[in-house]
């Protein structure tokens, strides 16, 4: 595909520089010059295919993109039109909803352990909530091994009464937190096996109203002479509105690659979507909007 030229001072899209959605994307699509036509082409042929009449329901504010595939074509958009990445899909964000259905816990976990855990505690909640932002930061030590995580959560009730969720988390090396600290939250009844997969609540304040949000935050810190790790991620049953994965590294363990990875359930191969630019404090992350279900996360190598 050409490249497109960046947007300038004297395109269009400065005009609505905040949205709304439908009038960013009808400057943006004059600025370029393309036609409806042309998008739609275009677009099936990054395999995200929309239709002239529902690019044009978009552009006019009829309706709005919000299921999985969509959100999907909207990143397409973005890059056909030349856009900074996310700059639509924020647009979006303070609207859209996911209705999609839930995987079941067996399908996206490569360990069937796992649902054994969350079944042993009993609740059904996490079905009742909708996960509007995640950020997980993991902090490597000096020779590789996890010393930390640490995820921060934004929740909104699909129900009244809503009083917990359930953290479900597996070691690449089969190891067990050796501590936790939860922010916002305290933690209830926990389940963890012999080869490194927890599951445990966290318990609200009080119980939710229907729509209303909540944040919580947890860490997990890991004993220093754990083995070296090559990637970790979150899975989702559901799409997630927004997420963001933070890797740090120590000054002596930098990897020389790192790669974002994606797959659609436990069974299916891990797949490279791209790779990871290293900032020079040893980090790297991807912030990213309207993920479809299933692993996300990143995989680094070592020379």
């Amino acid at each position: 595909m050409r490249s497109v030229p960046t947007l300038t001072e004297n395109d269009p899209l400065q005009i609505v520089p905040t949205g709304p959605f439908d009038q960013a994307l009808k400057a943006a699509i004059q600025a370029r010059g393309l036609s409806l036509e042309a998008l739609s082409r275009r677009l099936r042929a990054l395999g995200s295919p929309v239709s002239v009449a529902c690019l044009s329901h978009w552009q006019r504010g009829r309706n709005r993109p919000e299921r999985a595939d969509s959100l999907k074509a909207v990143r397409g958009l973005e890059e056909i039109l030349g856009l900074p990445r996310h700059s639509l899909l924020t647009l979006l964000k303070s609207k859209t909803r996911y209705q999609a259905p839930r995987l079941p816990l067996d399908e996206l976990c490569e360990q069937p352990r796992v649902k054994g855990l969350v079944d042993a505690i009993g609740t059904r909640t996490n079905g009742q909530m909708v996960g509007l932002s995640l950020h997980s930061q993991y902090l490597l030590g000096r020779n590789g091994q996890l010393l930390q995580t640490r995820t921060r959560m934004v929740f909104q009730a699909r129900q009244r009464g809503v009083d917990r969720w359930i953290a479900v988390y597996s070691h690449q090396h089969g190891l067990l937190p050796s501590a936790r600290i939860a922010e916002g939250c305290r933690f209830g009844r926990t389940r963890t096996d012999d080869v490194g997969a927890i599951a445990t609540e966290l318990l609200f304040d009080h119980p939710l109203a229907k729509g209303e949000t909540y944040l919580l935050e947890y860490t997990f810190t890991f004993d220093e002479s754990g083995p070296p790790m090559t990637g970790d991620g979150r899975a989702f049953r559901i799409p997630m509105h927004q997420f963001m994965l933070d890797v740090r590294f120590h000054p002596e363990a930098v990897p020389t690659r790192c790669f974002r990875v994606w797959r659609p359930d436990g069974r299916t191969p891990l797949q490279d979507r791209t790779q990871l630019r290293l900032s020079l404090y040893n980090s790297v992350h991807f912030l990213d909007f309207g993920l479809d279900g299933g692993y996300h996360g990143m995989r680094w190598e070592w020379d």
